[in-house]
């Protein structure tokens, strides 16, 4: 956390644990007390769903137990103070996995996500982060060439991984002279075959790759990767990979991780910012919420890790409790 971070509060946030997600009711509440405005604040739970008591920080990755799925919310007043969160973060999990396994799995998205990581190409993480242990996917990609403006690849190229010393035979892009079946088959060869180096996790529980830390972002719509409300790929629970031609956000034809490969990571950084992104975050987070209609993002359910909002206070703008 920014050094910048006020008090902070837990709340119980509903996490299911089976890979086919599934809803549970319960509210975002903060302390009256607390109601008011700080450079960020702080939200979390876990499955004992302890009373509301104020910390002064996030906990430190390094220290978290991997025992139970947990929640937490964090809104900053900056997007300055969410990105250093966020570099400090990353590299808190780099350190520990680099550590506990000699890897580390990162799992990027496109959009304004690739932004959000800037300052851990800057000092003193350029410096500190063992990037010989990073290994780097995409979530989902667009069947484009690598060099196309709409390319996941060139985007987290051109503002994250030219600046950071990660082997280039450690970035994992998708092989674009495929077809977008053929490229999701073929990353899905390439992931089982790292699986059975050693270099990423295979989950115990789910029998899918754990991989150790995604960064994804949130379309206004409630996406997550390329997985769009009422797209049946949404529905995919055998493949690890699966591919769409029929995109409603072009380009139509991509390739994406399927629910649970999202849902058996061992932590979710989930980036949303910008009042436009509003609506979705309030499906997602308040109570009392329909278990028949849900989002994309209402399905990014951890069975064994750790997911983190990361937001800012237009995109929580609808949330009463906040």
């Amino acid at each position: 956390m920014t050094t910048s971070a006020a008090a902070s509060a837990t709340a119980a946030l509903s996490t299911p644990s089976s890979v086919n997600p599934h809803r549970s009711s319960s509210a975002l509440r903060l302390p009256a007390s607390l109601r008011r405005s700080h450079p960020n604040r702080f939200l979390s739970s876990s499955p004992s769903r302890s009373p509301l008591v104020p910390v002064s920080a996030m906990a430190s990755p390094a220290a978290a137990g991997e025992t139970s799925s947990r929640k937490k919310l964090i809104i900053f007043d900056a997007e300055d103070d969410l990105a250093a969160s966020l570099a400090k973060y990353t590299s808190e999990l780099s350190a520990k996995f680099a550590a506990e396994r000699g890897a580390f799995t990162v799992v990027l998205s496109g959009g304004s996500l690739v932004k959000a990581l800037r300052k851990l190409a800057e000092p003193p993480y350029l410096e500190a982060v063992d990037w010989s242990k990073w290994h780097v996917f995409w979530v989902d990609e667009r069947v484009v060439p690598k060099d196309h403006a709409d390319s996941n690849y060139r985007l987290a190229s051109d503002q994250f991984l030219s600046k950071v010393p990660i082997p280039a035979d450690q970035v994992h892009a998708i092989n674009d002279e495929l077809s977008s079946e053929g490229a999701a088959g073929d990353y899905e060869t390439r992931l089982k075959q790292l699986v059975k180096n050693g270099v990423i996790e295979l989950s115990p529980v789910s029998g899918f790759p754990k991989f150790d830390l995604m960064l994804m972002g949130m379309g206004p719509d409630g996406h997550v990767a390329s997985l769009f409300p009422g797209h049946p790929v949404v529905n995919e629970y055998q493949k690890w990979v699966t591919f769409v031609k029929d995109s409603p956000k072009p380009p139509p034809e991509r390739i994406t991780f399927t629910f649970p490969v999202i849902n058996s990571s061992a932590h979710i950084a989930l980036v949303v910012t910008g009042a436009g992104k509003a609506g979705a975050v309030h499906k997602a987070l308040s109570e009392g919420q329909s278990t028949s209609d849900l989002l994309p993002v209402e399905m990014v359910s951890l069975q064994n890790g750790e997911l983190v909002w990361f937001t800012d206070k237009p995109a929580v703008s609808m949330l009463s409790s906040i």
